[in-house]
């Protein structure tokens, strides 16, 4: 091979190594969901996790905004999803559709100590 050869060759293992390894990040995001008693595979953010850490410093209202924030996007990805998968919203699905979405987009929310960021207080 030349050069310019092997060079091209590298370039085609590394996008196909790249490929590979989408493809196993996606395989291990899979998760087994029953829905209206059929079990689909769906693409699931099991494996994560939300750690809140504020100053102490930070006032309580400004606090609970924040948190509020975090719950609202989470309510957001179950609303997005049960409007494509069912054709109505999060807060319209029966207990057993909307436990079957918790389990798809899990609220995993981690409150760490609070740290003095801004200074002594």
């Amino acid at each position: 091979f030349s050069a310019s050869q092997k060079k091209a060759k590298l370039a085609v293992d590394h996008a196909a190594i790249r490929d590979a390894y989408a493809i196993v990040q996606i395989a291990n995001n899979l998760q087994e969901v029953e829905i209206d008693g059929v079990t689909e595979q769906v693409m699931t953010t099991k494996n994560h996790i939300i750690s809140l850490q504020n100053d102490r410093g930070t006032q309580y209202q400004r606090y609970i905004e924040v948190q509020n924030e975090l719950v609202a996007a989470y309510n957001e990805l179950r609303d997005e999803y049960s409007k494509g998968r069912f054709g109505m919203s999060y807060a319209e699905l029966s207990e057993d559709r909307q436990k079957a979405v918790q389990k798809i987009y899990p609220q995993k929310i981690s409150e760490a100590e609070p740290k003095n960021y801004g200074g002594k207080k």
